[in-house]
C-alpha cells in the first residue's frame, strides 16, 4: 500500500494504476488527509462487491433484512429457494410474452 498526494496522482495516473494492480491500493491524500483509495479489482465479482459495500441503498436493504430476521420474519433456506424459483419462472414467462408481442 502506498500513500500519495492528489496532485501527484493526477500528474501520473497511468503509473499509479499500474502500481495498484501489482502492489495494492494507493491511498490518495489532499492536504495530508485521505480522500480516496485507488485499487484494481481482481475480477467482476470483486468489483461488484466493492460497489455494493459502498451503496447506501444496498446497506439499507441489508439492515432491513437483518431486523426482519431478528423479529423472526425470515424465510427458511428451503422457502427462500422456492421463492427464487417461482420468481424466476414468473420473470421467464414475462420475458417470453414480451418477446412474442414484439415478433
Amino acid at each position: 500500500m502506498r500513500i500519495a498526494p492528489l496532485a501527484d496522482v493526477k500528474a501520473r495516473l497511468s503509473a499509479y494504476l499500474e502500481e495498484c494492480e501489482t502492489e495494492g491500493p494507493v491511498i490518495i491524500t489532499r492536504n495530508g488527509r485521505a480522500v480516496a483509495v485507488l485499487l484494481a479489482p481482481v475480477d467482476d465479482n470483486d468489483l461488484e462487491n466493492l460497489i455494493l459495500s459502498r451503496s447506501p441503498r444496498f446497506q439499507a436493504l441489508l439492515d432491513k433484512s437483518r431486523q426482519s430476521l431478528k423479529a423472526g420474519k425470515g424465510l427458511s433456506r428451503k422457502e427462500f429457494w422456492r421463492a427464487v424459483a417461482e420468481r424466476h419462472k414468473k420473470d421467464s414467462k414475462a420475458n417470453r410474452l414480451s418477446t412474442e408481442k414484439v415478433a
